[in-house]
């Protein structure tokens, strides 16, 4: 397209970012017969995509939902583990609060997978879309404001493309260059955490159990995984990264254990480790004239609940639902639904972990017996453990209808 051509948008909507969210935006889209061009600056293939990762995803039940009516789930729903049981507690105090899927009538309150296997079926079923273009390896390099949209310079390796676009989407991660654009400030927290995630066999089955279990030092997690391996989650303070990066594989074990304990047995057989360090960035607005932020772009949470991805798809099937019955993709009334629609969520959302992260991993011994009979009100009173029940399996505020097909 000639940049100094008219401005001809025709209803088109335009994704930059095409890893986990942007991607699972995209196909959405599709679904609903919209115009979409999806702009990726990684290479179409699984092992090229930083956000399909290492990472072992636990996916709350509304968000295997979400990824079954998209049709992704059934492309990886076989390498998935399901979660039956949680259990929730803090090193050296009384409390604890355990979720078991059964007693809230449902099969499972989530799964895990890992990252690169989510990625792998997303690409399948992008292949199977109809109206999308893809444009991957390509970057957004420049932004032009229209009355109706945008015009985007993209650069290929054809050349440089100009893109017309009724809407813009910024799905482009935590240092988002679509936000940048945009103008929209962020608030910043570092929480001086550093994430380590690998896999680890355990002496005993996990029985599809997850464990959440926080400490002076920070949260450790551990999520039954397919061939009786666990997903281990482990944070330390960012200061103590380097010390543990350099750890052989039996020191890693080792500190890995102290801090879990022995609940599994002995872990053994730990994969290879990859270190995150763990800030939380969110944008103060969500939206800007005929443009959007979703998943990462929009808010980074601490990586505690794993509520990061299942936020963002929740993010982007409400917008797909809202663009699908609009006729301009791009109007003030629908992108002001949109924010409105998140707000409950999203800030609930990251309410509770940056909350939980800072109350439960206070090295304070006055806080020791609240935070006790604060987990055991939610074992033990049904109304509170039906919110913590819902609220996990990611049924906050006013979700999107296409997690709602199995709602419990």
């Amino acid at each position: 397209m000639n940049p100094s051509a008219p401005f001809d948008a025709n209803g088109n909507i335009l994704i930059v970012g095409g890893g986990l969210v942007g991607a699972s935006l995209a196909i959405a889209l599709d679904a609903a017969g919209c115009r979409v061009t999806l702009v990726e600056a990684a290479a179409p293939r699984a092992d090229a995509q930083p956000s399909y990762d290492e990472r072992n995803l636990a996916l709350a039940r509304a968000t295997v939902n979400g990824l079954t009516a998209i049709g992704v789930w059934p492309l990886v729903a076989a390498q998935a583990t399901p979660i039956r049981h949680i259990h929730v507690s803090r090193a050296g105090e009384f409390g604890s609060a355990r979720l078991d899927a059964a007693r809230h009538g449902v099969d499972a309150l989530g799964w895990t997978l890992p990252a690169r296997e989510l990625g792998a079926g997303l690409l399948r079923r992008l292949d199977r879309c109809e109206r999308l273009v893809r444009l991957a390896p390509a970057s957004l390099i420049g932004l032009e404001k229209h009355p109706e949209g945008w015009r985007a310079q993209v650069k290929t390796g054809q050349g440089i493309q100009s893109i017309d676009a009724a809407l813009l989407v910024g799905a482009d991660g935590t240092e988002s260059f679509v936000r940048a654009q945009l103008g929209i400030d962020v608030d910043t927290h570092d929480y001086q955490q550093t994430l380590f995630v690998c896999t680890v066999t355990p002496e005993r089955d996990p029985a599809h159990r997850a464990w959440e279990r926080f400490s002076d030092e920070g949260p450790i997690a551990m999520l039954p995984l397919a061939e009786r391996r666990c997903g281990l989650v482990l944070t330390v303070a960012s200061d103590q990264a380097a010390d543990v990066t350099a750890l052989d594989d039996a020191g890693f074990l080792a500190l890995a254990q102290q801090r879990f304990g022995w609940r599994l047995g002995k872990l053994t057989r730990p994969g290879k480790r990859h270190p995150y360090a763990i800030r939380r960035v969110a944008a103060r607005q969500l939206i800007a004239s005929r443009a959007v932020l979703v998943g990462n772009a929009a808010q980074t949470v601490h990586p505690i609940g794993a509520q990061g991805f299942n936020l963002g798809l929740r993010d982007a099937l409400t917008l797909a639902e809202l663009v699908a019955d609009a006729a301009d993709p791009g109007s003030v009334a629908l992108l002001e639904r949109y924010a409105a629609r998140r707000a409950p969520d999203r800030e609930g959302t990251m309410a509770m972990s940056h909350d939980l992260v800072r109350l439960a991993c206070m090295p304070q011994p006055l806080l020791a017996p609240f935070r006790s009979l604060a987990l055991l009100a939610y074992d033990r009173v049904p109304p509170l453990q039906r919110a913590l029940a819902r609220r996990g399996m990611g049924f906050r505020g006013e979700p999107p209808r296409a997690v709602l097909e199995r709602l419990p």
